[in-house]
């Protein structure tokens, strides 16, 4: 009997369509296939168990069902086609970009084929995707490649259900194709009639360039001239990622585990950190490129564009960093990056329509912690088990936007700091566009941060107004920990460590290091660090030695950080400074009195460089920490930071000392916080406890809570598939209003 098949997942943008296409004909089956929306419809005259049994069996590499509803019907069928795309109803996994799959890299490399060296080189297996939809479902015309009309020859390809680019909505050629062209500092054409080779000649010259990729630009220069570029960027410490030429390169200058090697080389091609190997030669020059740190973000060639670069350079690593004025977002018009004040630019001429920054992870125990989640990881489907149309906008800094629908959260890609009014722009253009491709035309809810002044509360107040949605003010730490709940798909309330720099509190302050009981519905703050005075609230976290000032001012010690006239100033400003329970201020304090990093350049630095000494640490020291009750349980920090004076008196500053005090401080910090959790667990028969926040991206600081909880009967949760850090909030919010709703 004849049936419909729909069929929702990953299934547009993967080559699914052909799949289904050549599995058709080989069984002999009639009907047809479209694309209906973001999902696929299918009509089949009989035989639809032994199809679906061969589909799963012969999926595309990126494509992913995740459901099949069948419907008999009555339809007569002659033969098999492939019908023309209809919008239908959107609710989706969406494509996100994904690295040249192998085929195309042996055609990129072939001389006897048309697109050998050719840097748009792709097929239904790889290539951009969400970087260049305007809409759904993903045919050519919903996308920026519809400015380029297929040749004879493409357009053969293109309608070959034998071939591997058989509708392959970006497929082109050098003849039907976008195509780069080089321009000089004075924006003037370079002659040439091979820019790329030209530019990857610039780069091994030490010049500084602008490449255009698919989802923006990246501000490109050789290892070699990592100085020069710090100077010319005015970034004087903060780490630059860097792409290698191949996997070999990156063995031979940083330590890599199977599970860090398995996502560099998938095809998402994310930044991946690594920890530095201890020699001389090129690993010399990688001091430069993350000063300070143990680690260093490295990245594959994802694009046919990055492997014809490579083949024309000297250089086995190029620093790759987004091409933005600091704290705006990446620039993605060829126009405007012109204000950069490079030396050359390789700009191409197809429009890019979602900026997506390069997503950069960091492994622990093989799982993933999202530092920055964007290309090849966005829009994913998050499964919750609340329905209705919900938007959640996310803090200040490092934001996304989350959106929900049917029971599914997508994220957007990385945001950034929303002070900055382009980047606030560019939270509402993604927000939008997020809601335009899964389909949703009406809100039921709008999550928001507690804190009154961030300019994404006025954003949020902004979608509740215009779709009369209910807004909700979510505590900052609050949305941590749900959205460490919906990444372990917990359905129980948990206890979560959220450590973090800062987060507005229920009471008004400076929340940072807590311990929160937390459900979807409600949290309970059962315990946190000590306030402490953040001295000029914000000049204390660019100026760390204000936090130390402030802590020998309470403990009564001796203080040498500034003259005389400055220490009295700054004790007039301390009665009336800010309090925060900041976990992430605290590691700033300890940083700066240990001498490792006492001005901030970038944000978090002095936490980063402690990171180090952390890992490389010894429990030597037996610091006493007291727990103080009151309406929660207080850590007693500033004592700590006594005992840490006390036992760094007279020793030898080394290295190895610093490595021990710091270890030893952070253990017995991280201790008293856990037993908290775990005391209150056991009170509450709680079976989860967690960390989560900026802080958690530490892998020393969560392997020491790991180690504390895998003690007892708790199971220890922590982030894999949404960021640990404030790119999470969005989800979290979100969950906290679709609870709040259902």
């Amino acid at each position: 009997m004849s049936c419909k098949i729909f069929i929702r997942g990953v299934v547009q943008g993967v080559g699914f369509r052909p799949a289904v296409y050549r599995i058709v004909k080989r069984m002999g089956l009639k009907g047809y296939v479209r694309n209906n929306g973001s999902n696929v419809e299918m009509g089949l005259d009989r035989d639809y168990k032994k199809f679906l049994t061969a589909l799963r069996m012969e999926l595309p590499p990126l494509a992913r069902i995740d459901d099949v509803i069948i419907e008999k019907t009555s339809e007569k069928y002659e033969h098999f086609i492939i019908l023309k795309s209809r919008n239908g109803v959107k609710h989706s996994t969406l494509p996100a970009d994904t690295g040249i799959c192998n085929d195309c890299l042996k055609e990129l490399f072939d001389r006897r084929n048309k697109r050998y060296l050719y840097p748009f080189t792709n097929c239904t297996n790889c290539g951009a995707r969400f970087s260049l939809i305007k809409d759904m479902p993903y045919d050519r015309r919903n996308t920026s490649m519809n400015d380029f009309v297929l040749c004879k020859s493409c357009r053969k390809e293109y309608l070959s259900p034998e071939d591997r680019r058989f509708h392959a909505q970006t497929t082109s050629c050098p003849g039907c194709g976008p195509e780069y062209v080089l321009y000089d500092k004075n924006r003037g054409i370079v002659d040439t009639n091979n820019p790329v080779k030209e530019f990857a000649m610039l780069l091994d010259k030490n010049v500084i360039g602008v490449l255009k990729g698919w989802g923006g630009m990246h501000i490109c220069c050789s290892l070699k001239a990592v100085k020069k570029m710090r100077e010319w960027y005015k970034r004087e410490q903060k780490p630059f990622a860097v792409m290698m030429r191949n996997l070999d390169t990156v063995k031979r200058h940083a330590e890599i585990s199977d599970a860090e090697e398995k996502l560099l080389t998938s095809p998402q091609k994310p930044v991946v950190l690594l920890r530095k190997k201890n020699h001389h030669g090129l690993s010399g020059i990688l001091k430069d490129v993350s000063p300070g740190l143990p680690n260093i973000g490295i990245m594959l060639p994802y694009s046919g564009l990055h492997h014809v670069l490579f083949h024309n350079m000297r250089s086995d690593g190029v620093v790759m960093t987004s091409a933005n004025i600091p704290g705006e977002p990446m620039i993605i018009r060829n126009n405007d990056v012109f204000e950069l004040g490079a030396e050359c630019y390789l700009l191409h001429n197809r429009d890019i329509i979602s900026r997506c920054d390069d997503s950069v992870i960091r492994v622990y125990d093989e799982r993933r912690f999202f530092i920055r989640k964007s290309r090849g990881y966005v829009p994913v489907k998050i499964d919750v088990d609340y329905d209705g149309s919900i938007v959640g906008v996310g803090a200040e800094q490092n934001v996304s936007a989350s959106v929900s629908k049917n029971k599914g959260v997508y994220s957007s890609q990385y945001i950034g700091n929303t002070t900055y009014y382009p980047t606030l722009t560019f939270l509402e253009e993604s927000t939008g566009h997020l809601m335009t491709l899964l389909g949703v035309n009406s809100i039921d809810g709008v999550g928001v941060d507690l804190h009154p002044r961030y300019v994404t509360k006025k954003f949020g107040e902004k979608i509740s107004e215009k779709h009369d949605a209910e807004l909700f003010r979510v505590q900052h730490h609050w949305a941590h920990a749900v959205s460490l709940m919906i990444d372990s798909k917990i359905n129980e309330p948990i206890i979560a460590l959220t450590l973090d720099g800062a987060g507005y509190g229920t009471d008004g302050k400076i929340w940072g290091g807590e311990v929160l009981l937390s459900d979807y519905n409600s949290f309970e703050r059962i315990g946190s660090l000590e306030e402490i005075p953040l001295i000029g609230g914000d000049a204390a976290v660019k100026d760390p030695r204000r936090i130390v000032f402030a802590i020998l001012e309470k403990t009564g010690m001796e203080n040498d950080y500034f003259d005389e006239k400055e220490s009295d100033l700054l004790r007039k400003s301390m009665k009336n400074a800010p309090l925060t329970t900041s976990f992430g201020r605290v590691l700033d304090a300890l940083s700066c009195y240990l001498k490792i990093c006492q001005k901030q350049t970038y944000d978090g630095e002095p936490a980063m460089k402690l990171e180090k000494y952390l890992e490389n640490g010894r429990l030597k020291y037996d610091f006493e920490v007291e727990i103080v009750d009151q309406d929660r349980r207080i850590v007693n920090t500033v004592d700590l930071f006594s005992h840490l004076i006390s036992c760094s008196k007279n020793k030898k500053n080394s290295e190895r000392n610093k490595a021990d005090l710091s270890y030893s401080f952070v253990y017995h910090l991280l201790k008293k916080l856990t037993e908290i959790a775990i005391e209150k667990a056991d009170e509450k028969n709680i079976r989860y406890i967690g960390i989560t926040g900026g802080v958690s991206y530490n892998t020393a600081i969560t392997r020491i809570v790991n180690d504390f909880v895998k003690n007892t009967d708790k199971k220890f949760l922590t982030h894999n598939n949404i960021p640990n850090g404030d790119g999470g909030i969005s989800a979290g919010q979100n969950a906290v209003v679709g609870h709040k709703l259902k």
